[in-house]
């Protein structure tokens, strides 16, 4: 038990916590934009696996880890579009067409890689490319906090910079405030001149935008190599974020870094030889009982505001 202390509290695991937090944090952050949108992309899972698939391949093919960053990032944005071409254009209901994206990038992800490899499992007999990791002058010899901030891969930065491009965007745009509306009441965002699908088509595009860094972070920051069905439901804990976090950029935030933080800790368990299987739930476990928490929260606040609208009637 002090052993698994000294490591909790310690800036090794700190760190550990923000590297876990990334594929967690980027495409919560794009369901965020999606769900103020109007349009919930419950595709995450599927946009992260193709980006993480799409990054790695192009990256052996061009041996640069920037055009494989581009052709993820260009895949997921694809991904989005076609969701919101289905939802949008075709009137497919948004949930069946994202399961059908999910299920497809899980197939489509394992045939092209054994197509190029023969291997179902993975990539790891390419030479791929990764994302560089950054050491920042100065802040790097601070003692503990240069171990936590300095060192992190490039786009561990990119996720926590996000949260703040994103709230600025969505509360002190034109853009970003259009898109709000549009979710909060299309018809009445309508009824004043704003493109309504041109707004969601936005969101889901930007949605896929970020998700696609997420799936890149996996394959190209992470580790070095794709595998089979590697988001291992980030994409859905990413949604749980979303609402944990009370719809807020800053809220996500905190709700992604306690899901990580539960991810790293079942790391860490796992190296001081506590059961496996105990150690694989504490994600999903976490997930639960967040989502059981925000439950009960939103059944007060409903509750409360209820008494108020009879105390109000009865005045």
């Amino acid at each position: 038990m002090e052993q698994a202390l000294q490591v909790i509290f310690s800036a090794t695991f700190i760190a550990a916590v923000l590297r876990v937090t990334t594929p967690i944090l980027l495409p919560a952050l794009g369901g965020l934009v999606a769900e103020l949108g109007g349009v919930a992309n419950i595709a995450l899972e599927g946009i992260m696996l193709t980006a993480a698939c799409a990054g790695v391949l192009i990256s052996v093919a061009t041996q640069s880890e920037w055009l494989g960053l581009l052709a993820g990032v260009a895949m997921g944005v694809l991904m989005a579009l076609v969701l919101a071409f289905f939802h949008l254009n075709l009137k497919a209901d948004v949930i069946l067409a994202a399961i059908a994206i999910n299920i497809l990038a899980s197939g489509s992800t394992i045939f092209v890689v054994f197509l190029l490899t023969g291997d179902k499992g993975s990539t790891s007999a390419l030479v791929s490319k990764q994302m560089p990791f950054v050491e920042i002058p100065l802040i790097r010899d601070i003692p503990l906090l240069g171990p936590i901030v300095s060192g992190q891969n490039l786009l561990t930065y990119v996720a926590f910079i996000a949260v703040a491009l994103v709230a600025v965007f969505l509360y002190r745009t034109r853009a970003g405030i259009h898109l709000r509306a549009v979710g909060e009441n299309p018809e009445a965002a309508r009824s004043v001149g704003i493109n309504v699908r041109a707004q969601q088509y936005l969101a889901l595009a930007l949605s896929g935008l970020l998700a696609a860094l997420g799936g890149v972070y996996l394959s190209m920051g992470y580790v070095k190599f794709f595998a089979r069905d590697m988001t291992a439901g980030r994409g859905f804990i990413a949604l749980a974020a979303i609402f944990l976090g009370g719809k807020t950029p800053l809220g996500t935030m905190i709700a992604a870094l306690v899901f990580g933080a539960a991810e790293a800790l079942s790391v860490q368990l796992g190296n001081l030889r506590v059961p496996n299987q105990l150690v694989q739930m504490i994600p999903y476990v976490a997930t639960l009982v967040a989502l059981v928490v925000y439950a009960l929260a939103q059944r007060q606040r409903a509750i409360a505001r209820q008494r108020k609208f009879r105390q109000a009637q009865a005045t």
